[in-house]
């Protein structure tokens, strides 16, 4: 999709409370600040809706508003002003921290900032941030598993889990996805999956089959509830459980031989976690190899749709639509 580069008047969504996110936005015109020393001035050109978005307005999020606030955790945008040596006007960057990006412009600090190569697809750069980074740490940041070796996930047919895929291929790693519907069988081993099976009973033993007796190493959880635990029996002893999502809402039941006679282990991950305590080197090697599998077209995440800040609502009620195919993003 085109994405205009003329300079746009500004505007923003905020929160002045917490709340149920359709009810607590509003649109608020401003003019954009010149950025100080160190400071750069972005222009926003694209930025997901992604459910730590929601969770911030709600006050739910690991990192609670400072009302009133603009949200967005992530997005693309072209430098407009900067008051930093190493960024001029017309570079294309994305935040490695928290950047109000529900906006037409944001002023950040320059050392939160990534460089993109210049020919990026802004829709694809503005996801950039929290899915491929996920899944790379999810790969790697547990013991990375040989090739040749299964690993398996819940939510397979979500932006991480097909990061997942992607680079999991790339590595060799065999990726065995539970879905909820059907139709994502077939969309998902186009993709590269090995093995994609339904998240119930039924798709539990068909997985139990397809790994012939071989055990994964790691499982990634974005759900919770019954598909964890499904994800848990497919653990080899001593295999590394790892929850960075809860879609479904629902605690971790965790029976009690998994731990004692097979030494299950329960980890976390909050990628926003590791960009603030890896060193920055890292960090930005990561997001560097990320980016270029992302201009080269190998790492790639659906866009559903693409809205004005204004039309909010919209973008909103997307979320829950039946047949959403991809992200929701604003283009303001």
């Amino acid at each position: 999709m085109a994405i205009d580069d003329a300079t746009i008047g500004g505007q923003r969504l905020v929160i002045e409370e917490t709340g149920v996110p359709m009810d607590k936005l509003r649109v608020q015109a401003f003019s954009p600040p010149q950025p100080g020393a160190g400071q750069v001035l972005v222009r926003m050109l694209a930025a997901p809706v992604n459910p730590a978005d929601l969770n911030f307005i709600e006050g739910t999020y690991g990192v609670k508003p400072n009302l009133p606030a603009t949200p967005g955790v992530e997005g693309c945008g072209v430098v407009e002003a900067s008051g930093a040596a190493d960024y001029q006007a017309g570079d294309r960057v994305i935040f490695l921290r928290r950047a109000a990006t529900w906006a037409t412009h944001t002023v950040v600090a320059a050392e939160g900032l990534f460089k993109l190569p210049p020919a990026i697809d802004p829709l694809q750069a503005a996801m950039l941030k929290v899915n491929p980074a996920t899944a790379w740490r999810l790969l790697h940041g547990f013991g990375k598993p040989q090739a040749g070796s299964w690993i398996v996930q819940n939510a397979g047919n979500s932006a991480v889990g097909r990061c997942v895929i992607q680079l999991a291929r790339e590595l060799g790693i065999r990726t065995l996805s539970l879905v909820r519907r059907p139709e994502l069988i077939d969309e998902l081993s186009r993709l590269g999956g090995d093995c994609v099976v339904l998240d119930d009973e039924a798709g539990l033993a068909a997985a139990k089959a397809a790994l012939g007796g071989a055990t994964a190493a790691l499982a990634f959880n974005a759900v919770g509830g019954d598909s964890a635990l499904r994800l848990m029996n497919l653990l080899r002893e001593g295999g590394v459980h790892i929850t960075f999502g809860a879609m479904a809402k629902r605690p971790l039941t965790v029976p009690n031989g998994l731990l004692i006679f097979r030494d299950i282990q329960l980890r976390g991950l909050w990628v926003t976690r590791w960009i603030e305590n890896a060193p920055d080197a890292e960090v930005r090697a990561v997001y560097a190899g990320l980016a270029a599998r992302v201009a080269a077209g190998t790492l790639v995440q659906p866009v559903d749709s693409t809205h004005p800040l204004d039309a909010y609502p919209a973008a909103l009620a997307r979320l829950t639509a039946e047949g959403r195919a991809g992200k929701v993003l604003f283009v303001p």
